[in-house]
Order: C-alpha cells, then sequence, then structure tokens
C-alpha cells in the first residue's frame, strides 16, 4: 500500500480511538451523525461521498478531501469522474482552491497505485 494513505489512514484511525475513547457524548453523537449522513439514502453513498468531496474541496480541509477521495475510490468513481468532480469544487470554490486540487490528484493516484 502507498505509503501516503497507509500514513493517513493509521493517523486518522489512532486519533479517531483516542477522540472516541474520551467518551464525549457529544463527540460520539457527531461522529455518528457523521457516519449516518453517508449511508445510502433517497441519494446513494456513493453520491453523498462525491458530494463530500467537493464541499471539503471548497472548505479546504485537506484531511476531508483525503477522507472523501479514499471512500470515492472505494465506491468505484474513476478518474474521469474525479476529475469532472475537481472541477465542480474548482468552479464553485475558486482559484483558491487549485493547491488543494493538487493534493487531491497526488492522493488520488496513490489510492490507484493501491488498487
Amino acid at each position: 500500500m502507498n505509503s501516503k494513505v497507509t500514513e493517513f489512514n493509521e493517523y486518522r484511525s489512532r486519533m479517531n480511538d483516542k477522540i472516541l475513547n474520551a467518551d464525549n457524548l457529544v463527540l460520539k453523537r457527531l461522529f455518528n451523525l457523521d457516519t449516518q449522513t453517508y449511508a445510502d439514502g433517497a441519494i446513494s453513498a456513493r453520491t453523498k461521498e462525491m458530494l463530500g468531496l467537493v464541499a471539503s474541496l471548497v472548505l479546504r480541509c485537506d484531511d476531508c478531501v483525503k477522507y472523501h477521495l479514499e471512500k470515492c475510490h472505494e465506491q468505484g468513481v474513476n478518474t474521469a469522474e474525479m476529475f469532472e468532480i475537481l472541477a465542480v469544487a474548482n468552479i464553485v470554490g475558486g482559484t483558491i482552491v487549485i493547491p488543494h486540487t493538487r493534493r487531491a490528484v497526488e492522493f488520488w493516484e496513490a489510492l490507484q497505485e493501491n488498487s
């Protein structure tokens, strides 16, 4: 597995465990709400992950971008679709999103190496 992907997932998992082990009810509910939001419903989980990726890029959250890129990859989003998602995010967010787009493409390539 590509070290960029491995490092991100290990860090995220380790820190999530620490947060959830603090046994804070509000944080546990927030994490649960997040999980439930991206489940299949009237809108597919695949579409929700694409929406999450656009929102993450517009909000310029690189950790969120990586997370949603990996979920999109798991949901079968292909490279052509991913670039269209990036295009939407850049139109909505403006040119300030370009540096995050660069890092997104780099992480997408790392995900593709693991396929």
